[in-house]
């Protein structure tokens, strides 16, 4: 009775609609999202950023390619044309620079909660990218959600010092630099992701980073030894982050529009909030909750102003 029941929940899953796939496989990437900052700053701890980035990449891989190889989508990689590659190599340094830039602000500030709420600035970025170079027409609606946002990073961010070099919180400037830089890779994955399947954008992100950090392990000259409860997060992690979150973002981005999932996204930092008090004991500060809560409303209200626009042009 219990198979029957499973089976029956996962072809129920797989005929579903594809708004509610995208739907599924967004939130599916949110909880995956939010284990990776916990888990990354638990290692992190521990370890060496390029040690971290080694072990974590390097297990990714193998998570991916058993996939890849196990699902025969592997296969797919030959179909490839000129474009497509060239878009692979685009999307995949974008990417391992805003992975880079996300950890080392991981590293830096002391609570992965913090990090997750500062990350709701991409959909800034996204928007405003999309008025420069899609030509998209601008409204109040996402106007307002812009200035909620911003008005949430300044509070999580801010330290009440009165030096301008110390006003904001150190690894604040590397969330940033993470955010536009994803936001363009959004742009760019979006307008092709249906030309190319899922799980190879997966790969292929993650070959960037492995590459990226076996590269500076060797030329850097650190040890693989690695304590061992770091070594668990990182497993952890790994399996979360780069391999489910980033094949359960590029599924979500073949059935429903980038700003639906954005704001199923803008949820994570609750989760990691949960998560950062129950695995490594940090709560964050009032005024943090205070502008992470106003960056989740800020992010939903931008995209509700898209869906709406959108809407209104149909």
């Amino acid at each position: 009775m219990k198979i029957k029941t499973a089976n029956h929940i996962f072809f129920s899953f797989i005929n579903a609609r594809p708004v509610l796939k995208g739907y599924l496989f967004a939130f599916i990437s949110t909880l995956g999202m939010s284990n990776v900052y916990v888990f990354s700053k638990a290692a992190l701890q521990e370890v060496h950023l390029i040690q971290f980035g080694f072990y974590w990449f390097g297990f990714a891989m193998l998570w991916s390619l058993s996939y890849l190889i196990y699902s025969g989508k592997i296969r797919t990689a030959k179909n490839l044309n000129r474009k497509s590659i060239v878009l692979l190599v685009i999307i995949g340094l974008l990417e391992m620079s805003a992975a880079v830039t996300m950890f080392i602000s991981i590293s830096l500030i002391e609570n992965p909660a913090v990090v997750s709420f500062l990350a709701n600035l991409t959909p800034i970025f996204v928007t405003l990218f999309g008025i420069y170079f899609l030509k998209e027409r601008f409204n109040l609606v996402e106007g307002l959600g812009i200035v909620l946002t911003i008005t949430g990073a300044i509070l999580i961010s801010y330290t009440g010092e009165q030096s301008l070099k110390d006003i904001f919180a150190e690894g604040t400037g590397w969330i940033l630099i993470s955010s536009f830089l994803l936001s363009v890779s959004i742009i760019i994955a979006k307008s092709r992701i249906t030309r190319i399947d899922p799980s190879i954008l997966t790969i292929n992100r993650i070959a960037y980073l492995f590459t990226f950090s076996s590269i500076l392990m060797i030329t850097e000259d650190y040890s693989l030894q690695i304590p061992g409860t770091a070594l668990f997060n990182i497993i952890i992690g790994s399996i979360m982050g780069p391999f489910i979150t980033g094949l359960a973002q590029y599924t979500a981005l073949k059935y429903i529009e980038a700003s639906r999932t954005m704001i199923i996204q803008a949820t994570r930092g609750l989760f990691v909030v949960v998560g950062a008090i129950l695995y490594l004991g940090i709560l964050p500060e009032e005024m943090q909750i205070i502008g992470g809560i106003i960056t989740i409303v800020g992010v939903i209200v931008i995209e509700m102003g898209k869906i709406r626009f959108r809407r209104k042009r149909i």
